[in-house]
C-alpha cells in the first residue's frame, strides 16, 4: 500500500493542497474549522509529514551542530548544557561533536554538519580551519564561535578575557612570594593557549622574572600532559614552589602526579586555569589557586546570540568577553 500525500489529506478532508501546507507549517491564515478537517484526514490516512522535505522548502532543519575541543572535559560539558537549555525549548535539536583537539577531525565534521543542512555551527575550535570556517560563514551557514577566537575576527563570538584571567591567576602566586614557578601550557595554536601564556608572561616581567626554560611545559589541555608536567619538574633536582596550570585537566593532572610520587601538597601550590573537581580529594584548599570560570553562562549567553542571529536581528557581528576571576 501506497503510503499518503499531502494530495490524498486534501482530498479526503475537502480542502487545497495548500490549506494543507498552511495548517502543517503553522503559517498563514486557516480556520479553525478546517484545521479539525484536516487533521482528522491526517489520523484518518496515517499520514505523516515527510520532516527532509519540508525542512528543504522552509530553507531550515531547526537542527544545530554544536563542534568541542573534548567531550570529557566538565567545562566544555556545561557551556553545551548552557546551549541546550536555551535552544531545546524554542524546537531546536542538537549535534553535539568532539573534535579531540583534532584539525582534521574537525574540518571532517564541519562538513559533516554542513551538508546535513544544520542551521547553525557553534564551535570552540581546535585550530588550524579559519579558512574552512570562514568559507562556511560566507556560504549562509551562521557560525558562533564559543571559548576560542579566530584571527581576524568578523563572527559571532562569545570568550572569556583569557589574558588577564591568567595573568590575575599568575600574579596571585607572585604575591604569595613564589619566584621559581612551573609553567604547564595548553595548546598553542588556539586563541587560549596563547592568551593565557601572555598573561603568565605579562606577570613574571613586571616581578623581573626571567623564566627558567626547565620550568616550562608545553602541554595539549589533558591530563595526561599535566601528570607529564609534574613528573619532568620533580626531577629536578631544584623544584617548583608553585605550578601554574593553564587549564584545569592538566591542573588535575598535576596534582594526581604528585600524589602519586608521595609529594606532600602542602609544599607546593597548584594554580589552575579552571576549577577542579577532584580537588578536595587530593590537596589542601591553602595550596590551590584557581580562575573562576561560568561555562554555563556562557553557553547560554552563545545560545541568545545565535538565535538573534538566526532570526536575522542585526547584521554586525557580535564579540562578548567575559570577566573571571579567583576562587
Amino acid at each position: 500500500m501506497n503510503k499518503p500525500t499531502m494530495k490524498d489529506v486534501a482530498r479526503l478532508s475537502g480542502v487545497s493542497t495548500a490549506t494543507v501546507s498552511r495548517v502543517l507549517n503553522k503559517s498563514g491564515a486557516v480556520r479553525e474549522e478546517m484545521k479539525r478537517r484536516v487533521a482528522a484526514a491526517m489520523e484518518e490516512l496515517g499520514y505523516k509529514p515527510n520532516g527532509v522535505a519540508r525542512s528543504l522548502r522552509k530553507n531550515q532543519t531547526k537542527t544545530i551542530g554544536v563542534i568541542i575541543p573534548d567531550i570529557s572535559n566538565p567545562y566544555f560539558m556545561k557551556a553545551s548544557k548552557g546551549i541546550e537549555d536555551i535552544l531545546y525549548p524554542k524546537g531546536y535539536h542538537l549535534i553535539f561533536c568532539s573534535s579531540d583537539e583534532n584539525p582534521r577531525k574537525e574540518q571532517n565534521l564541519l562538513t559533516l554538519l554542513s551538508e546535513k543542512r544544520v542551521d547553525a555551527i557553534v564551535v570552540a575550535t581546535a585550530g588550524g580551519n579559519e579558512d574552512f570556517i570562514r568559507y562556511l560563514h560566507s556560504s549562509g551557514i551562521p557560525i558562533m564561535l564559543i571559548d576560542r577566537k579566530i584571527e581576524g575576527g568578523g563572527l559571532d563570538l562569545i570568550a572569556e578575557d583569557n589574558f588577564q584571567g591568567a595573568y590575575r591567576l599568575t600574579k596571585k602566586v607572585l604575591d604569595q612570594g613564589h619566584r621559581r614557578i612551573g609553567i604547564v601550557n595548553g595548546l598553542l595554536g588556539v586563541s587560549t593557549g596563547k592568551d593565557r601564556k601572555a598573561g603568565f608572561e605579562k606577570a613574571i616581567g613586571e616581578y623581573g622574572i626571567d623564566q627558567d626554560p626547565q620550568l616550562v611545559f608545553d602541554g595539549s589541555f589533558t591530563e595526561e600532559s599535566g601528570r607529564r608536567a609534574a613528573a619532568r619538574f620533580m626531577q629536578l633536582a631544584d623544584r617548583p614552589t608553585a605550578i601554574v596550570c593553564l587549564n584545569n585537566l592538566m591542573a588535575s593532572g598535576v596534582l594526581l602526579q604528585l600524589n602519586q610520587q608521595g609529594v606532600d601538597i602542602r609544599d607546593i601550590v597548584v594554580a589552575s586555569y579552571g576549577s577542579i573537581e577532584m580537588a578536595p580529594l587530593v590537596a589542601p584548599h591553602d595550596s590551590l589557586i584557581t580562575v573562576k570560570q561560568y561555562p554555563y553562562d556562557m553557553g547560554n549567553r552563545a545560545a541568545q546570540i545565535l538565535l538573534a542571529r538566526l532570526q536575522k536581528e542585526g547584521e554586525e557581528p557580535r564579540e562578548e568577553i567575559l570577566e573571571t576571576g579567583l576562587d
